[in-house]
């Protein structure tokens, strides 16, 4: 098994005297392990970092086996929000959800070109929030688990859609939810349409809505909480 491919670092940990075990999503192969020799080193450090975009080389006898990997640079990654300690820890937060959610070596193309997005909108304070919700909905989607908001899942209307079944992930309108609202998710008007508006109220409706759906699907299974630093970033948004 054998490839090259564009990637992010998902997380890396030190192995052995010189070398490291890194985790990176691929833009073709899917979330893999790999041991990069060297890894520990100063030079290598920086490109090992959360976030840090590489193209790397992989090599393995077998698909089951750990391979080696060698990796270069493709720009400068996270870097740029280094000085925005809120961002700093949605970069983290990302990282750490990506790969709990995905399983390995299965390709997700989509959910690489939505970590990319995530990455380059983390340069606008004001709707990088609003983006990281997008992403924890395209995770859902990519292993089966997605939101289905393009109708009411009671009467078919596809306008004024408030609400989301918390059984069928599907949107229900404000009229036919009234009798049940206590029952229902909060859906926030940005994740319908780029012109649906964005307010605070909305982030926690967001971080509530994929919150329940990652718990229930992905976390609860495992009989694993949801990850602390997704805890300490919904805070942070909050106060900043």
């Amino acid at each position: 098994m054998q490839f090259e491919d564009d990637a992010f670092v998902l997380s890396a940990r030190p192995h052995g005297e010189t070398g490291a075990v890194v985790n990176v999503l691929t833009r073709e192969h899917g979330r893999i392990a790999a041991h990069i020799a060297g890894g520990a080193s100063r030079r290598m450090k920086p490109y090992l970092q959360p976030a840090s975009h590489v193209r790397i080389a992989y090599r393995a006898r077998t698909s089951e086996q750990l391979g080696s990997a060698t990796i270069e640079p493709l720009d400068e990654g996270a870097s740029q929000v280094f000085d925005d300690p809120v961002a700093l820890l949605g970069v983290q937060c990302a990282c750490v959800m990506t790969r709990a959610v995905l399983p390995e070596r299965e390709a997700f193309p989509g959910a690489y070109h939505g970590f990319e997005a995530l990455m380059n909108a983390f340069q606008v304070p004001a709707i990088w929030p609003y983006i990281y919700i997008r992403f924890e909905a395209g995770l859902l989607e990519a292993v089966g688990y997605g939101l289905d908001l393009t109708a009411c899942a009671v009467t078919g209307e596809r306008d004024d859609l408030v609400y989301v079944s918390p059984k069928s992930a599907r949107a229900v309108s404000r009229n036919a939810g009234i009798p049940y609202a206590d029952k229902l998710l909060a859906l926030p008007q940005f994740l319908l349409s780029s012109q649906g508006g964005l307010s605070s109220d909305d982030l926690k409706k967001g971080f509530d809505l994929t919150g329940f759906f990652l718990e229930r699907h992905i976390f609860h299974p495992l009989d694993r909480p949801l990850p602390e630093i997704r805890t300490r970033l919904i805070d942070a948004v909050r106060q900043s």
